[in-house]
């Protein structure tokens, strides 16, 4: 199991200090990996989570942090499609592999918020029915030689597109969704799947299944799919499921949550990453800045690669 850290770009520390600080102490400590996130907007009179309230651009967050990094890798969980051009967002992807060394993750979504799609100038209609046209155009930029596409949804005019990212044949790509359909579109079309914050982990071996059960219809090698855990941990006193259920899975003492990372581990999640954006009193644009750095700092430590169950 892979284990890597989510970026600080969400709320009070999401500071250009606190995201060069960060990364540099996720690096040190053996992470595998750094995450940022995409929101656009808060629409008014919304009831959205504190996390949402204000939110770092996950593509220039990369590229900062592809400057003040060396090894760790670098991955976006999620960029919507619907909201760029597939070949603008192919450049993008392309600039930050190189400026990185070959370390971009792109992690893929549909969108769902209509006020977004607004803002964006993109439209809902057949979103995820597009998402292989789009990728399939982001693949033929990313080729040696010139590129060209004439699908029913995009169009890419004949010709060269520089510079191409340093992993062959492009960076990884994963899909987003917790949808049936998004499940299988990630085991048809993407490298690997990653989970949203709202994905009951509990059950994640059925959405593992659908995954790995899509990539061997469309004859790929089911093993080779990368299963990407977004953890949304509460370190702590446990949450509990409601109306009388156990314990929500990454909540409770370091020792809970590094035992549910090993169960997650055993159903087929090849990687997680602690997203500490979820919690309020450090993703939240009204937390005490010294007290979330202090308490991310800690997280940090006591969940780092390498570390053990307490007795």
């Amino acid at each position: 199991m892979k284990i890597g850290f989510g970026a600080p770009v969400s709320g009070v520390w999401a500071t250009p200090e606190n995201l060069a600080a960060f990364a540099a102490s996720a690096e040190a400590a053996g992470y595998a990996s750094l995450w940022t996130f995409q929101r656009l907007m808060v629409p008014e009179g919304s009831a959205m989570d504190p996390v949402y309230h204000s939110v770092l651009d996950p593509m220039v967050s990369l590229g900062y942090l592809a400057a003040v990094t060396e090894r760790i890798r670098l991955g976006v969980a999620v960029v919507n499609m619907p909201y760029v051009a597939p070949g603008y967002l192919a450049k993008m992807a392309a600039t930050a592999d190189v400026l990185s060394g070959g370390r971009l993750d792109l992690g893929l979504g549909i969108g769902w918020m209509p006020e977004e799609f607004t803002v964006a100038g993109g439209t809902m209609a057949r979103r995820g029915v597009r998402t292989g046209e789009y990728i399939e155009v982001m693949r033929r930029i990313w080729a040696e030689g010139p590129a060209e596409f004439h699908g029913q949804d995009y169009e890419l005019p004949a010709g060269w597109f520089a510079p191409t990212p340093v992993q062959r044949p492009g960076p990884p790509i994963l899909l987003g969704g917790i949808a049936p359909a998004a499940l299988q579109r990630a085991g048809r079309l993407a490298d690997g799947w990653v989970t949203s914050s709202r994905t009951d982990l509990s059950r994640i071996s059925e959405g593992i299944s659908v995954v790995r059960s899509a990539a061997g219809e469309a004859g790929r090698d089911p093993d080779t799919i990368r299963i990407v855990c977004r953890g949304v941990i509460h370190p702590g006193a446990p949450v509990t499921v409601p109306e009388g259920g156990g314990r929500v899975l990454l909540s409770g003492s370091y020792a809970e949550i590094r035992r549910d990372v090993e169960w997650l581990a055993e159903r087929g999640v090849t990687e997680i990453f602690y997203d500490l954006n979820w919690d309020p009193l450090i993703g939240a644009p009204d937390a005490d800045p010294v007290g979330a750095v202090a308490r991310a700092e800690e997280i940090l430590a006591e969940l780092a690669p390498g570390g053990q169950p307490d007795a």
